[in-house]
């Protein structure tokens, strides 16, 4: 029998070291591919994700076409060299769902009504995993279409609260998900104050439900923040003409 890892430790803190209400170290940098129209890589402990974007452009195949709007197309991949055992390169269940989920949001902000007859192709590939790729995902989506110049109501934040030992805790990696006893993904669109992805695993009684969404709510502004930092680092950056 494999013995479950001490997850919170006797001070309180976490198997990482964190707190409960602390996020992993991020990082995050837009325009990172020459060849897409915008581009983002999100880096949540070494949860670590390349997203691209490329248009508004034409679509195909043509009745495809939406008279009224542009249409998002999102494919959401983990790379076969993603996670410890080798994964296969063709699309999975969980990744067909979870490129639905992620369009779905992100449809909720972009102003498709701009770009009729258009499509706006989005690819997120998950080059490492170790929990929260939906989020982290989402995240990265949400800046390479703003890399992209693509316009939207908000940008999108995105974390999971997990239920770890009876505690809630912001963020969670891989070994919480797995022995946890809930997962919680949460996406924004932070100055709106609107929810765009809520989804649960596990069990959550009403008052942690409460409290876990305004622990999201907090890391997502946190999260916000850099993703403003990103995006103006990148375009103060430019040489003056």
């Amino acid at each position: 029998m494999i013995e479950k890892p001490v997850l919170i430790k006797e001070d309180g803190t976490r198997h990482d070291g964190r707190k409960s209400e602390e996020l992993r170290p991020i990082r995050m940098e837009v325009g990172v591919l020459k060849n897409a129209d915008g581009s983002a890589l999100v880096e949540f402990g070494r949860t670590k994700v390349i997203a691209a974007v490329y248009g508004p452009r034409e679509i195909h195949p043509k009745h495809m076409t939406l008279p009224d709007r542009a249409l998002i197309r999102c494919r959401y991949h983990m790379a076969p060299f993603s996670t410890s055992e080798r994964k296969s390169p063709a699309p999975s269940r969980r990744e067909v769902e979870l490129s639905k989920v992620i369009r779905e949001a992100l449809e909720a902000t972009v102003f498709t009504d701009l770009y009729p007859r258009t499509t706006i192709d989005v690819f997120i590939e998950v080059l490492q995993a170790d929990g929260g790729t939906r989020t982290t995902g989402l995240t990265a989506a949400s800046l390479a279409l703003a890399d992209a110049g693509i316009p939207m109501r908000d940008l999108v934040a995105a974390v999971a609260v997990g239920k770890v030992n009876g505690v809630l805790v912001l963020d969670i990696d891989e070994l919480e998900d797995e022995y946890g006893e809930a997962d919680m993904p949460v996406a924004m669109m932070p100055s709106l104050g609107k929810i765009v992805l809520l989804q649960l695993n596990g069990v959550l009684t009403p008052e942690e439900f409460k409290k876990a969404l305004e622990l999201a709510k907090k890391g997502i502004n946190e999260i916000y923040r850099l993703q403003k930092e990103a995006l103006t680092k990148k375009y103060l950056s430019y040489p003056e003409e």
